[in-house]
């Protein structure tokens, strides 16, 4: 009995978190440069904000890359920034894919580090993490 045939891998991809969101990236090397996020464009879907455009492209226009893939997200959880952030890691996980040599680019940038930094708990006793009611001394 033979084993089932496996489905070659289309392109590279890579996985980015930030804060509640998660992004996975396919690039496709095609060389058109387009960018869809969850079936829609870059601009519909972060909409006319230009600092998380850049933010998300970071990866690929600092090795040169930009116009060699496509870019192909699923997105989900958190905000547009959080969201832009955890494209940013994805796409530098899969260009390390792509080729592991461009690490040395990539790394002392900080683009393949994951942001630690997520929102901290509500606690007992308090209106937020740290908040407290109104003191009243009499």
């Amino acid at each position: 009995m033979s084993s089932p045939q496996k489905y070659p891998q289309i392109g590279y991809r890579g996985t980015g978190r930030r804060k509640e969101a998660i992004a996975q990236v396919r690039l496709l090397p095609n060389g058109s440069g387009l960018v869809r996020i969850n079936g829609k464009s870059m601009e519909d879907y972060l909409g006319n904000q230009p600092m998380l455009h850049r933010r998300a492209l970071q990866p690929l226009q600092l090795t040169e890359l930009d116009r060699k893939f496509t870019l192909v997200v699923r997105t989900r959880g958190g905000g547009l920034s959080g969201q832009a952030d955890a494209i940013r890691l994805g796409v530098a996980r899969a260009l390390l894919e792509y080729q592991a040599d461009l690490r040395a680019t990539l790394k002392p940038e900080g683009l393949l580090t994951r942001d630690p930094r997520v929102k901290e708990r509500k606690k007992y006793g308090r209106k937020r993490a740290r908040k407290r009611f109104q003191f009243s001394k009499r």
